[in-house]
């Protein structure tokens, strides 16, 4: 299993925004450079890429959910 980590401290985001869907769910499969979620610091927004390819076993992480940098916030198989 390999992880996604948050590259900063601040509030991860799973949805580009409150009434779209996320980017990505459970079971979905996932590659190289596909946005996964968003950290928010002071009001600017992050896209986490995915630096593996692979497919989302579970969030770590819940939306909306503080992070800091470093911390797991998708595992991935």
């Amino acid at each position: 299993m390999a992880q996604i980590l948050s590259p900063l401290p601040g509030t991860f985001y799973r949805k580009p925004a409150p009434d779209k869907p996320p980017f990505k769910s459970e079971g979905d499969s996932i590659a190289v450079g596909d946005i996964v979620g968003l950290i928010e610091v002071m009001k600017n927004f992050v896209e986490v890429h995915a630096e593996a390819a692979g497919t989302v076993v579970k969030f770590i992480a819940e939306n909306e959910e503080p992070v800091m940098a470093g911390q797991p916030l998708i595992e991935i198989s």
